[in-house]
Parts: structure tokens; sequence; C-alpha cells
């Protein structure tokens, strides 16, 4: 038997960290592109969307309704996007916000998906999961990737001018039920989901597309109602949550959570324990724009937490934003370490979801409606 000292004393070394020799391989511009997602003008690639992709390398893109007119036009729109990004180190978010009944970007002659609120009423997991799925397949078929869905609020307040009918329901289980039930099914048809609007957009009587809503809550309050979907759709997975432009003066009172690091870093890393890719609403909003300049908006923004930032609308203000990430990174506001953690995140959810730039060659509706049809009447 040979004597312990004559084994090798070296442990075999660790197999490489794909997501950590991606992210080696980049520059910082590239880096600080995947840290953005854009909106763009048309349906069809422009010179400005081709700006954001050769020159800013932005890490996706975010579809409306005026991008979208039929499913081969969507097709071959999210194909370009995808081939222009190809000599890029990292492959295209192609993302929209598909949550079903009013909230549709799909076009006809797909099925028309019920509202959240519907889906509650139903109270079934399994006919929830395939709304999931349902949605999921929708938007895969013309090569989406990314989902900002479902919504984790509860709609406690009547008045509330935004969610209504896009929650799941009035009290926090019916939407903890269905909401990750959805979220379950999104995922396994391979989209990434995004839960919203953390920390819950329930309990307001302002639309934060228009102003700032103002939540009195404290943080035991909103521990007890609104942050329990969020939190139990950290526990189920979820890929990504996006956070609203809300302020909480008890918790933050001089910034709205999509800029508190109290809010981000404080809540819904530390104590929720959510390590995965964190994004903030559209910074085009009235919520935002009408009290901050954009540009320091996401500046702030990323120091309080967020991986992603969201720009939806107007070229220039996707160009102030990335610029002044660009700057702010050059200055050491934004130190690289910093920047390497967020990148990191988004990198091993792209790789978590093999996306790739390679080009979706057909579509068939009629073949997806079948589907959908039995997902829906299980």
């Amino acid at each position: 038997m040979p004597n312990v000292s004559e084994q090798p004393s070296e442990a075999p070394g660790k197999p490489e960290d794909p997501v950590q020799a991606q992210l080696d391989n980049m520059t910082l511009n590239e880096k600080i592109g995947q840290m953005v997602i854009v909106g763009l003008d048309g349906t069809e690639l422009q010179a400005d969307a081709r700006k954001m992709i050769e020159t800013y390398k932005v890490g996706g893109f975010i579809l409306y309704k005026p991008n979208i007119t039929n499913a081969n036009q969507t097709l071959t729109f999210l194909n370009q996007l995808k081939k222009a990004n190809k000599p890029n180190p990292a492959a295209l978010w192609l993302s929209t916000d598909q949550e079903g009944g009013r909230v549709s970007r799909m076009p006809e002659p797909y099925l028309k998906i019920p509202t959240a609120k519907d889906i509650g009423q139903k109270n079934s997991t399994a006919y929830a999961t395939g709304i999931g799925q349902a949605l999921g397949e929708e938007i895969k078929s013309v090569g989406f990737n990314l989902d900002f869905a479902p919504v984790m609020d509860i709609n406690s307040n009547p008045n509330n001018p935004v969610i209504g009918d896009r929650s799941y329901g009035a009290d926090a289980d019916a939407v903890i039920k269905n909401g990750t039930a959805v979220l379950k099914g999104l995922q396994s048809e391979g989209i990434a989901a995004v839960i919203k609007h953390f920390p819950g957009h329930g309990d307001t009587s302002v639309d934060s597309h228009l102003e700032l809503p103002v939540v009195n809550k404290s943080l035991k309050q909103l521990e007890a109602f609104e942050l329990l979907p969020f939190q139990a759709a950290v526990k189920q997975g979820t890929d990504m949550v996006m956070v609203a432009h809300l302020l909480i003066p008890k918790i933050d009172p001089d910034y709205p959570a999509s800029l508190s690091k109290q809010m981000i870093t404080g809540l819904l890393r530390d104590k929720l324990g959510f390590d995965g890719v964190v994004i903030t609403d559209d910074l085009t909003m009235g919520g935002i724009v009408k009290h901050y300049g954009i540009a320091e908006a996401a500046v702030r923004s990323i120091q309080a937490g967020s991986d992603i930032v969201l720009v939806g609308h107007d070229t220039d203000r996707e160009t102030a934003v990335i610029e002044a990430l660009r700057k702010a990174a050059g200055s050491g506001k934004l130190a690289e370490q910093e920047i390497d953690q967020h990148v990191y995140r988004i990198l091993k959810l792209k790789q978590k979801y093999k996306l790739s730039d390679n080009a979706v060659s057909t579509v068939d509706v009629s073949a997806v409606n079948a589907d959908v049809k039995k997902l829906l009447n299980p």
C-alpha cells in the first residue's frame, strides 16, 4: 500500500466556468451593452436598430404592438436582428409583453389568451400552467425568447388604473397559485419569464406610465401582503424580476423602487434572496422622465443593483443611456467588478436558455393554435 505522502497532492483542476469564459472575452463596451434592452421603430431592421447592435452592442430588444403586424413579418424582423447581431459575443434577448388579455402583442390569427383575472377565477393550477405554455408556444414560434410576464401584483385597489384584470386576483393566495403556475408553464417552453412589477403595483391610484405613484406602506405591511407573490416566485425560480417606478417613502423617501438601493439590493436581493437578473420597468415612462434625467436614472438604477435597464422608446434616449453608462464606467462611478457581476448574471441566464442568433425558418400559426386550443381546454 503506497505511503500517503506519495499520493498526488494537487486536486484535479476545476472544470472551466463557461459563463466566466464568455465574460472574460468581452470588452467593457460589450459588457455595458448587455445591461441594456431597447425598443425600436418600424416593422423591419432599420438604421437606428442596426446602430444599437453594431455600435452599442445592446443585449436585446423589446417589440411592442406597432412593431408586429403578422407572424411572417415578426419572424423575418427577429431573424434580421439576429443576423445583424451574429458578430457580437452574446445572442440577443428578443422580448415582448405577452400577458394575455388586453396586454397581448401576438397578431391575428393567433388565438387570444384569457386575462389573468379569468385565469384566477378558474383557480386551477393545471389550467394556469397550460396558459403559461400557450403564451410560451405563441411567442417562441416567431423567435422571441423573453416574456415580460406573469404579473404578480395583487389587485387590491379597485381604483387602480393600470393593473385591474392583469392580476390573478385580489388576494395573495390567488396570485401565488396562478402566477407561479404560469411562470412554470412559460419556462417549460424555453422562454425566460419576468415577474412584475416588484414590489407590487396593485395598491396604486396612479399609472406609472404617466406619473410616479406613491405607496404609503411600511416594510412590515409590504411583507404581509404585496411581497408575498414575489417571494413565492423567487422560491419557484423566476428568471428575472422587473422593478416598478413606485415611490415607497417609508423605505426610501428619495428614490422610486427602480432606482433604490434599499429596494433592489436591500429588499429583493438580501432579504428575499433573489440572485437572478433584475430589470427596470421602461425608463421612458412618466414616473421617471418627469422627475429625472433618463441618463442619470439609468446609472443610479445600476448602482442600486439592477442588472438591465429597459429603455423602450426613443433612440435619442436609448443612446443617452448607453453613453451615460459608458461614461460612468470610464470614470469609475460604476466599478468594472460590479459591471462584471451584473453581466455574469445576464450571460448565465442566456446560457441557461441556450440563446442563439440562429434564424427560425418558418412559422405555422395553425399548428400553434391547435396546441393552444388543447392547452386552453384540457
